[in-house]
This record gives C-alpha cells, structure tokens and sequence, in this order.
C-alpha cells in the first residue's frame, strides 16, 4: 500500500537504467519501507486495545492462545526500533544518497556517492551527538547524566527519540485542532451539499455563457494586450471546475444531497465533541489523581480488565477516535501556510519532497500513541521505549499540554462556525473591504469574475 501511494505521487522519470535511475529506485524502496513503519505505528494502539478487548472476551479459547502480551511488547519494541533506524538512518542516507556526486577525484558512481553519504551521515551523527550531549549538560549538569551518553544503545538513542517524540507532540498539539475545523471543509468539498433555494439549471447556463465568451476571448487573441493569455486560461480551468462541480451537484440523488451531507457533519461534530470532552475530563482526573499521568503505574496488564468503562463498544469509541485525531492531524498538517507547499502532487512531486514528507508522517505517527494518551483518550499504557520517555512524567507539561489542546481546539471551532456570521458583521458595517476576515479574502480569490456573473453567484 505505501509503495503504491509513493509511486501515485512521485513524478514519472525515464526508465533508462543511468545511474539517476538507481539511486532513485533505492531512495523509493527506503521511502516505502519508512511509510510502511508509519503505518504501522499509527495500528499500533488500536490493535493493542482489540488485543485486550478479544483475550478478555475469550481468556481460554485455543485459537487466540497467539495473541498475548509477550506480542503486543514485541510489536511495541519492533516500532520503536524500525522508528528510529528510519529517522536516524534511512531517511538521512536516502536524502543524502539522492544529493550525492561523489568526492572530487574519485571515479564517479554509484561507490562514489554511497561513500559520500557515509561520510555525510558520521558527520551529521557527531553533530547531533553534541548538541545532544550540549543540551543535557546545560539542563541537567551532573556526573551520572554525561556518563549515561556514553551508553549509546541503552540512554542515548531512547534520550534523542523522547526529544523527538516531543517535537512530534507539539507538532501534533499545533495541527490536530486547525484540521479538526478543517476536516468540515474537507468533508463539505468531497460531498454534495443539499441545494437549498438554488436553482442550479440557472447557475450552470450562466457558467456555460461565461466558459464561451472566455474560450471567444482566448481563441481570438493573437498577443496580449488586456489579459494575459496565461491569466485567461486560468480562469478558464477555473471556469470549468466550477462547471464540473455544479453538474455533479444535479446529477447526485436526493438520498446523497439532503441526508448524506447532514449526516456526516453531525458525525464530525460529534466526534470532536467527544475528543474535547474526554480531554476536558483527563485535565479534571491530573489534578485529581496522579494514575492519570501517562508515566504513572502500570496497569494490570494485556487481557486482565478492559481499559474503557464501557467495554467493547468503548474501546471501538477509542479507536475511532484514534484515527480521526490521525487524519485530522494530517489534514491540519497540510493546511498550515508553513507546510502548503509540502502538499504532494500527483505523478509531479520529486523524491526529496517525498521524503520529507515520509519524516513528517513518521514523526506524527510516532507522536499519536503518546498524544492519545496524554490526552486521556485512551488508557492503554505505553510500551516498551514509547512509554520511557522523561518528560511524561513531568506533571506541568502533561497538564500544560491538556489544556493547550482543549483551548485551541475550542476556538478552532469557534472560529470556523462563526465565519460565517462574522463575515456578515463585516459586509453590514462596510468593514469587508479591510480584508479583516481571511474568508471573505478566500472566497473572492477562489471564484473567477472575468464578467461579474460568477460573483453574483
């Protein structure tokens, strides 16, 4: 699946075999192997969680003797492990390899930029080894500290991944609450929407009209003189994306148009409800009970209690609600202005854009069991090394975390329900012309008016 969702989106070369063709072939493969971990750590919680739900519901059956404990440690160690020999090595040795020549004086080759990239990446290692090593001694300046970064495999390694895992989590902190108000656009644009008091044959002979007199206008063109050639064939596309769209509209049935709609918006809502809720109830139990950290004691163990109140249905509620913090988080990733030109196109993105896009799901994906359950949204405790990281047991960024998500995702929400009647605000006391509200800017830049229809409608 990762391999074909890479090659959906990576630009097509030639298919000689040079020496290019090789090392992109190579830099595939590890790209495909790094998204494939990212998958896996993103399944990691909600297999964990059925795990526990079908040895409780089955403790003796002979047939599930299998799934026990000892697995679910091992799949929690195998993540951590292949997390950080895709951050810390195969990422850096697929961006490196790509950018690679080979040193001067040597015969150029394949040997030649693997050796480069050797170098590159014993550099890069002695670089972040002290920074690591500086960092540690300005926050925790003692003997037992700087000795325990000599232990590379036991202290250094989990030390660099907990660091990482933390900019993950403020990475997530930042995109999930902008792409749980973005998922209702997101969702509004891939449905059809029900066409109350529209009359849809008029808008579509209007837009026809205006697709005309713009291929006229085009046709008969020889240089530019009013509109640039490239701005009318922009708007033409545009023209007739909106054409597409509006007779998709009347073509949908009225099962898709009026219930289909309401109902996944409702959903929505009430998932992210559901997600502030818990979360507000995790902050009432920190302050409350000190079980509640996720670094805090150990509970009973794989298949001994249901980790939900509820039981099943409560850990499939969990679940659910663990992939669409997921998809949101990716969603609001895309969304932020930093990350839009990271946006992957289709058959048109090159392989170092592919890359850092696989370290950015990595590090996401890495960050979600930590997320959901500093968060409360389930609690599973974390294994192996995703449960050893030191700031988790640091009471005040726990809580600090909580109530940063409960804020900004309420406000993200408040922000994108009131848009609309803030806009109107706006329009009524003629301050829209301002450009105060980012959405009234959106949708006048959105919508082509090369003849003053489109805007009337």
């Amino acid at each position: 699946v990762s391999y074909f969702i890479i090659t959906r989106y990576k630009r097509k070369s030639d298919e000689q075999e040079d020496e290019d063709a090789i090392v992109n072939r190579i830099s595939l493969f590890l790209s495909t192997f790094t998204l494939a971990v990212s998958a896996g750590a993103v399944l990691l919680l909600p297999f964990s969680i059925i795990s526990n739900e079908i040895l409780l519901s089955f403790p003796q059956n002979y047939y599930i003797q299998w799934l026990n404990g000892s697995l679910i440690h091992g799949l929690w160690n195998l993540a951590s492990l292949f997390s950080n020999l895709c951050l810390f090595v195969l990422m850096p040795f697929a961006f490196f390899f790509l950018e690679s020549e080979g040193f001067a004086g040597l015969k150029k080759g394949i040997r030649a930029r693997i050796l480069e990239t050797l170098v590159m990446l014993l550099l890069l290692a002695l670089l972040i080894f002290g920074i690591v090593w500086v960092a540690s001694a300005l926050i925790d300046n003692d003997a037992a500290s700087m000795e325990s970064l000599y232990d590379l495999w036991e202290f250094y390694l989990p030390y660099l991944y907990s660091c990482i895992s933390l900019m993950g989590c403020l990475l997530l902190l930042l995109c999930t609450p902008v792409g749980l108000s973005r998922m209702f656009t997101v969702m509004g644009q891939l449905l059809v929407k029900p066409t109350i008091l529209e009359d849809l044959d008029e808008q579509i002979y209007i837009i026809t009209l205006e697709e005309e007199a713009l291929q006229r206008r085009l046709n008969g063109l020889s240089s530019s003189v009013e509109y640039n050639i490239m701005e009318l064939e922009q708007e033409l596309e545009n023209v007739k994306t909106l054409k597409t769209k509006l007779e998709r509209r009347k073509k949908a049935s009225a099962w898709e148009r009026n219930l289909v709609y309401p109902a996944v918006m409702v959903l929505l809502l009430i998932e992210t409800s559901i997600s502030v809720l818990l979360v507000a109830c995790n902050i009432l139990c920190l302050l409350v009970d000190e079980t509640a950290m996720p670094k805090g004691t150990r509970g009973p163990g794989i298949g001994n209690a249901s980790l939900s109140t509820f039981g099943f249905v409560g850990a499939a509620l969990e679940i659910i609600l663990i992939f669409y913090l997921m998809v949101s988080s990716v969603v609001g990733f895309y969304s932020l202005r930093f990350f839009g030109n990271f946006t992957p196109k289709k058959d048109d993105t090159t392989m170092t854009k592919i890359i850092g896009n696989c370290v950015s799901i990595l590090v996401l994906s890495s960050a979600l069991p930590v997320m959901s359950r500093t968060l409360g949204i389930t609690r599973f405790d974390l294994l192996g090394d995703f449960g050893r990281f030191n700031w988790l047991g640091n009471f005040y960024i726990v809580l600090s975390y909580n109530l940063l998500f409960a804020i900004v995702t309420t406000l993200c929400l408040v922000r994108k329900f009131t848009s609309a009647v803030r806009e109107e605000l706006f329009k009524a006391l003629g301050l829209h012309k301002l450009h105060l509200s980012n959405t009234s800017r959106d949708s006048e830049t959105a919508k082509p008016s090369v003849n003053g229809h489109q805007k009337a409608l």
